[in-house]
């Protein structure tokens, strides 16, 4: 068996490489636990803290920590980001407050994009450590809705629409004119877009961007119209071709009537046919034919239909369409034809006829003593009435159909009652004509309206039916309340020394009613008084007593038995004084004073 022996030289070689292997391991592991601290140290030393020598909008917040870079913004900016955005236009200026426009500076979102938080990343560790950092534009938060309103603000105040021109003339022609505009028109996205960049850039009043609106019609239009249209327009008088005849209307009369306003780009004419016509009037009245409205009439006794005309008037409208198409021409062609327009009666023959007056439906007379006065006067209102037409729901006045009784309307001095008794006056005797006018209506059935009779009963009038009157108070009214109208005939047959005169009321119509009439027995009779009167004008009467009476009308249809209704009127009249036209006496047992 053989000896195994070593080389010692070799076995000490051995042990010592193997020494310095591990010594340089431990150099490594050390290095690596010193550079892991270190990292972990920067890895510590930059969380929350700003990169060194960053600035937003020129302010160094390099370094701090992210609360104290937040103050520090919103102190150094503070007036930068309330500071109004402006805009000038026309020599003003429009300023948008930031917080009403939607316009804040953001600092969170500002801070969060510098990027200041913790980081593994060795090259954005050194950054933010030993780095020397940039200038950042601030973050703008911006409500775009809410700028968009700000914006529609100041539009409303400088936004115009075009004006276009128009043209008036003065009475001698002159031309009055009210001139174009431009209008203007905000570029509300543009200012939008404008506001948002010039927010915190403390720029100088920003340009408003507007565009111009043109008129249809603009000034330097305007002007070559004034010479092509304006001022031939009234150039002259414009001859007006009518039937039968032709007439110059005056500058004057049509200038101040005509005007000119823009229409799809151009001056159009018109005229007012209100002013027109009221300039119009000295040609218009020379060709007015009034219409004749359709009458009825008594004709030999008859009721009898004249039937309407048609008038013909220069109607101002024809002659305010015509002018214009003329108002350029001159000479000859300077003519505009027009013609009249017939004008139809108001009351037509038609409505003449179906008022159906046809026959008298009544028929009162009343007598009176002769007395020229009485003549006179009665005929007088006789007149007045006489051809009275009461459609169906007209009223019958007296007073308003007569009139007052004065000399100028044909009346004279006769005797009427006054305070219960006799006196003179202008248009005396008329009680006449109210008492047998008021029993035509009566048996005629018309409605009563108002009726006085006379304070004291006269016997030659109906017991309770008659009526007086006096101007302007006392009246006699009677409404046409039937379907169809009434036509009122009245004259008188004049009395003279040997005869009574007559006084006759006649009323036509279509029968619509039979009249029957009762009278109750006088009753509550009073005594009459004893008057003295010395004066001039004192009229002598034998008094008599004074009593009430009641009046009955009954209602029926033609030709019916049946009645219809009855109306009553208590009439009550007072004693007819006794008057004596003298100094009253003295009285007998009265003692004269005895004289000293």
């Amino acid at each position: 068996m053989a000896d195994s022996t070593s080389d010692e030289p070799n076995g000490r070689t051995s042990s010592s490489g193997s020494s310095r292997r591990r010594r340089g391991w431990w150099v490594l592991a050390g290095l690596a636990t010193v550079l892991l601290a270190v990292y972990v140290a920067g890895w510590y030393m930059t969380g929350d803290r700003v990169p060194n020598g960053t600035t937003v909008a020129g302010v160094d917040i390099g370094g701090l920590r992210t609360e104290a870079a937040r103050d520090e913004l919103k102190s150094a900016l503070a007036d930068r980001a309330t500071t109004p955005v402006t805009f000038s236009y026309d020599g003003k200026t429009y300023a948008l407050k930031p917080t009403a426009a939607g316009l804040r500076f953001d600092v969170v979102q500002t801070l969060q994009d510098v990027g200041g938080d913790r980081t593994w990343d060795p090259v954005r560790m050194v950054d933010l450590l030993f780095g020397s950092g940039s200038d950042l534009e601030p973050v703008i938060a911006v409500d775009r809705e809410e700028l968009r309103s700000a914006v529609r603000d100041i539009s409303a105040r400088v936004e115009s629409g075009p004006a276009e021109p128009s043209v008036t003339f003065s009475q001698r022609g002159s031309l009055q004119i009210t001139e174009p505009v431009v209008g203007v028109d905000v570029g509300e996205p543009a200012a939008v877009s404008a506001a948002r960049k010039a927010y915190f850039s403390g720029r100088r009043p920003l340009d408003l961007p507007v565009d111009e609106t043109q008129p249809s019609v603009t000034a330097a239009e305007l002007d070559k119209m004034r010479r092509e249209l304006l001022e031939p327009a009234v150039s002259a008088p414009i001859k007006l071709q009518l039937p039968g005849r032709s007439v110059q209307v005056p500058v004057a009369m049509f200038a101040p009537a005509l005007s000119f306003a823009a229409t799809d780009g151009e001056l159009v004419a018109s005229i007012d046919a209100d002013v027109l016509a009221s300039r119009l009037v000295p040609i218009t009245d020379q060709f007015r034919t009034p219409p004749q409205e359709a009458k009825v009439v008594l004709r030999r006794g008859s009721p009898a239909v004249i039937p309407d005309q048609p008038g013909r008037r220069l109607d101002p409208q024809r002659v305010a369409d015509a002018i214009p198409r003329v108002l350029t021409k001159s000479g000859k062609a300077r003519t505009a034809s027009v013609g009249t327009t017939i004008v139809r009666a108001d009351f037509t023959t038609a409505d003449a006829r179906a008022l159906g007056i046809r026959e008298v439906v009544s028929d009162f007379v009343t007598y009176y003593p002769y007395a020229e006065y009485r003549n006179i006067n009665q005929s007088r209102a006789a007149e007045l009435i006489n051809g009275t037409v009461l459609k169906p729901g007209e009223t019958f006045s007296f007073n308003g159909t007569v009139g007052e009784r004065t000399r100028d309307n044909g009346f004279v001095v006769g005797f009427i009652i006054s305070d219960g008794v006799f006196a003179k006056e202008l248009g005396g005797g008329v009680s006449q004509v109210v008492t047998t006018t008021y029993n035509a209506a009566f048996f005629a059935g018309l409605e009563d309206v108002e009726h006085t009779p006379h304070s004291f009963y006269i016997d030659r009038y109906p017991l309770g039916r008659e009526a007086t009157v006096a101007w302007p108070t006392v009246d006699m009214k009677f409404r046409n309340d039937t379907p169809y109208g009434v036509l009122i005939r009245a004259w008188v047959v004049p009395g003279d020394a040997t005869r009574q005169g007559e006084m006759h009321v006649q009323m036509y119509s279509t029968k619509y009613w039979d009249i029957t009439a009762g009278v109750s027995d006088p009753y509550n009779f009073t005594k009459p008084k004893t008057r003295y009167d010395p004066t001039k004008t004192c009229v002598a009467n034998g008094g008599y007593r004074g009593f009430d009476v009641d009046v009955y009308r009954y209602f029926r249809r033609p030709g019916s038995d049946r009645l219809v209704r009855t109306e009553t009127d208590q009439v009550t009249y007072t004693p007819s004084d006794t008057v004596i036209c003298s100094r009253r006496p003295a009285d007998p047992t009265s003692r004269e004073p005895r004289r000293r």
